[in-house]
């Protein structure tokens, strides 16, 4: 594929992918998703033609029209089980999040989220069937054959179980930015370094989960949901530690030969479980630790409690095996962001502080025996595995062009081009802001903080009346905060069903967006030191369920006085019988 015609091809998907984000339901937003669920597999194929990988398929046909086929069955078969049971989707989302299946072509592997994107496929149609379905009954009803627009409405509320196009304001927002940053992305790959990693990052990262994105958007993630997603998420969790502690007791890893061969040369052994990497199997394990931890700090029941308990340190054992630095960091940025949600903010503050202060001065004064030098760019760069050296090279690349970068996805290609002199060996940032900086400039830079700003400010939206530790001190209104409470608890109540009563309601709501925005904050201290922040699918996922229950309760009360607007007579004065 020529660049401009592969150019036009990515501009086309990802315009569709943000117009998808962008409009509420109808039958234009099923076909915007349709178009860039169909070009994701042209542009790779495209842009991958004449790669080993492809070669090596092309080589051997049957092979290929077999992967092609089991895709379309199982898309086929996701898209019919979405249709009839519409909760399975948000769930089968959640679900195959963590799950990449290696692909051996052409004596190359890739590890590829194929789960994830039959699950996604499979939910654009479900979604775009419905959508298109529901259109032609309101059609109908309003035509000269007549028809109930009311069971039309009634229909597509009990078949997809969302509030299916409302959006207000502030939940406007966070799409919006969302949006933005796709296209410019796809904007500055016409001058990147690198447009075939600019391409393969919109097409296997940025559209389909801006896909993920809109199909979890718009649920209505109510008590059962909610409790459904955790359950999902804690069992595959505890399979994937308990492989792991597998792999720790027989020192055998299945796959990745860099990490086998790197526990050849360490005193520790580090377990990857079935993820590629230690680390991105420690991040998914720091941020399944938050979330369990915010459900047992809400729970009510001390059997739950215990429960919870002993899995948080199973899973805690687990995340030990990684040894990964990051995850750890990662995991206590997201309790101390929930102490602070349930207890107190300023006390938790303070205390990061004086940890931070007292940190600091212990490596100081004990940098010797703990044979860390700080003194050189070089001993420093050995101490962190190479990643200061990343980090300064890569804000030497932002000197360089501090307008507009290199372009989408050019790191690795301008930091051997213009760093190395063409004799380095070929490298990735593992630093979130630098990375951005070094491909797209202050542009890009100032898009990426816009959008931290905006996703924190959605997911604290209304938190006040829910977290403890955000309120004043009783002192200061104890009957403000208990009018509060009962207000939150009404509308929770409101918001959600299969609620026994407001406080349970509450108390759920609590934990989930306390653990959104705990996991969120976790995941963004990962990427400080491992990158990978929106190309992993978790940051949409939260970014989606934490937007949708900031504006839970206010979308329940509009949707009620929306359906009693919708009230239909019996019969009009026209239609009364003579």
């Amino acid at each position: 594929m020529g660049d401009a015609l592969a150019g036009a091809g990515l501009f086309v998907a990802v315009f569709a992918a943000a117009a998808a984000m962008l409009w509420e339901a109808s039958p234009r937003r099923s076909a915007t998703m349709l178009i860039a669920l169909a070009l994701i597999p042209v542009l790779i194929l495209a842009d991958q033609w004449h790669s080993a990988e492809i070669t090596d398929l092309r080589d051997h046909v049957a092979r290929f029209v077999a992967l092609g086929a089991v895709a379309a069955i199982a898309v086929a078969v996701l898209t019919a089980l979405f249709r009839r049971r519409p909760v399975l989707l948000p769930l089968a989302v959640i679900a195959a999040v963590p799950f990449r299946v290696p692909i051996h072509a052409g004596g190359q592997e890739a590890n590829l989220l194929i789960p994830l994107y039959l699950v996604i496929a499979g939910g654009v149609l479900a979604v775009a069937w419905t959508q298109w379905e529901e259109h032609g009954e309101v059609s109908s009803a309003g035509g000269a054959g007549g028809g109930d627009p009311a069971r039309a409405a009634g229909k597509k509320s009990r078949t997809r179980g969302v509030l299916a196009g409302d959006r207000t304001r502030g939940q406007a927002l966070l799409p919006k930015l969302l949006a933005a940053v796709l296209v410019l992305y796809a904007l500055q790959s016409v001058y990147s370094e690198d447009f075939s990693r600019a391409l393969q990052n919109a097409a296997f990262f940025y559209v389909p989960f801006a896909l993920a994105f809109t199909l979890l958007a718009e649920w209505r993630w109510d008590r059962r949901l909610l409790a459904l997603g955790l359950g999902v998420v804690a069992a595959e969790a505890l399979v994937f530690v308990l492989f792991g502690f597998w792999e720790y007791a027989a020192r055998h890893l299945v796959w990745n030969a860099e990490v086998i061969q790197s526990n050849d040369f360490h005193t520790y052994f580090r377990v990857n479980s079935l993820f590629w990497d230690p680390n991105v199997f420690g991040r998914y394990l720091a941020l399944t630790i938050t979330a369990i931890v915010a459900a047992l700090m809400w729970a009510r029941s001390p059997r739950l409690v215990l429960w919870l308990g002993a899995l948080v340190a199973v899973l805690w054992l687990g995340l030990i095996t990684t040894f990964s630095q990051s995850s750890f960091i990662a995991l206590l940025v997201g309790l101390a962001a929930l102490a602070a949600l349930r207890w107190s903010a300023r006390w938790t503050l303070a205390t990061c502080a004086g940890g931070a202060i007292v940190a600091v001065a212990f490596v100081l004064a004990a940098a010797g025996s703990l044979k860390i030098d700080l003194s050189t760019e070089h001993t420093l760069n050995k101490d962190t595995s190479g990643r200061a050296n990343l980090v300064s090279e890569g804000i030497a690349l932002f000197g360089d062009r501090p307008l507009w970068g290199y372009g989408s996805g050019s790191f690795s290609v301008a930091y051997q081009n213009h760093r190395t002199g063409g004799n380095g060996q070929l490298s990735v940032s593992h630093t979130e802001p630098v990375t951005v900086a070094a491909e797209q400039g202050l542009l890009g830079l100032l898009a990426y903080l816009a959008l931290l700003v905006v996703a924190f400010v959605t997911l604290l939206r209304g938190m006040r009346g829910l977290m403890p530790g955000l309120r004043s001190p009783p002192s200061a209104g104890g009957a403000e905060v208990a009018v509060a409470d009962r207000a939150q608890g009404s509308s929770t109540a409101a918001g959600a069903t299969s609620v026994t009563g407001p406080a349970a309601g509450k108390s759920v709501v609590s934990a989930a967006r306390a653990a959104i925005f705990a996991c969120f904050l976790a995941l963004i201290a990962h990427t400080m030191a491992y990158a990978g922040f929106l190309e992993d699918p978790l940051t949409w996922v939260l970014l989606s369920i934490g937007g949708s229950l900031a504006v839970a309760p206010q979308l329940a009360m509009e949707q009620a006085e929306a359906d009693r607007g919708r009230e239909v007579p019996a019969a009009s004065p026209a239609q009364a019988p003579a």
